[in-house]
């Protein structure tokens, strides 16, 4: 059953830090399915604290997803994301 990984950016720290891990984030896109739906698009906050920014990814499985999330090529890039910005990431299950 498909996976999604939701990326939610509370806070901008290091722009130069941020685009350094955009850069690299899509290298570490190679050798896995992912299927972007939704990338830094118009956001409307209906409740709760509102976001930045939304990045929302679609995978074959969790397993896929935290593959993806824990390869050394997203874990080398995830560090500019640490230092670029405050982000919640969140993995959840599709429906079967």
């Amino acid at each position: 059953m498909s996976a999604y990984v939701v990326l939610i950016r509370d806070r901008m720290k290091d722009p130069e830090e941020f685009a350094t891990y955009g850069k690299m984030a899509a290298g570490a896109r190679a050798g896995h399915e992912i299927t972007p739906l939704a990338f830094y698009g118009a956001i409307e906050t209906l409740e709760g604290a509102p976001a930045e920014g939304m990045v929302i990814l679609q995978f074959p499985d969790t397993a896929a997803a935290k593959a993806w999330y824990g390869s050394p090529a997203y874990q080398a890039a995830l560090q500019h994301r640490l230092a670029g910005a405050d982000y919640r990431v969140i993995i959840v299950e599709g429906l079967a």
